[in-house]
């Protein structure tokens, strides 16, 4: 992606709040309406019941594919979040000036896929302890992280997180860097710009790295 391009060394350096960009008061472009693959609303509201999480796991162009393929996902979109620059664009975003990681909101049914069903799917389809980085991607906006919104979600996440880095360990790899905050310690989730939006159902043949570890996530009961 494009952040692959910025020398690896300042991209690998999180920001201070105050060595950030300044972004802009008003997003820089309007957030498109329509899901291009399941036809629903790219923002709420959503049916009553839909919960709401936030997934980062390196390039946001594979990871939302992950979520738009699993039964009882209602919407996914991708954004900006945890970082410090209001309305950043993709290309303040790769700076790493921005503080933001790529991240996938994901709107599900939980009569449908519950918690724990969306949690190993994230961590099932990346590598949790890269640190600032997915495969060749490198740089703050390609970390780990999980920015829950409810306390039952929380629940889940840390128990799985706890779980899985045990089962990575057995496996010969190191700690989970994933960022575990909730979504309003995060800050905002910033819609990314239109073309970005569900890229791999518009770009069949478009960049999809895949940095699964093979190592399966046991849910703990």
């Amino acid at each position: 992606m494009f952040g692959s391009l910025f020398g690896s060394s300042a991209r690998s350096t999180m920001v201070s709040p105050e060595a950030a960009l300044p972004g802009r008061a008003t997003p820089p472009e309007p957030v498109p309406a329509t899901h291009a693959v399941l036809g629903t609303s790219l923002t709420p509201p959503w049916p009553e019941g839909t919960r709401v999480i936030y997934l980062a796991m390196g390039c946001f162009w594979g990871a939302e594919k992950e979520f738009w393929r699993l039964p009882g996902v209602v919407s996914t979109a991708v954004g900006y979040q945890g970082g410090f620059t209001p309305n950043p664009t993709y290309e303040e975003t790769c700076t790493a000036r921005t503080g933001h990681t790529e991240t996938v909101m994901v709107a599900y049914d939980p009569t449908q896929v519950d918690d724990a069903g969306i949690l190993r799917a994230f961590w099932e389809a990346h590598d949790p302890t890269q640190g600032y980085r997915q495969g060749n991607d490198v740089g703050t906006q390609y970390r780990s992280a999980v920015y829950w919104t409810t306390p039952e979600q929380e629940e889940v996440v840390r128990a799985s997180a706890a779980a899985f880095e045990k089962s990575l360990a057995a496996r010969g790899f190191g700690v989970i860097t994933t960022e575990l905050k909730p979504a309003d310690e995060a800050g905002p989730f910033y819609y990314a710009e239109g073309y970005h939006q569900q890229y791999l159902y518009k770009n069949p043949a478009g960049y999809c790295p895949v940095h699964s570890t093979g190592v399966a996530c046991e849910m703990p009961a």
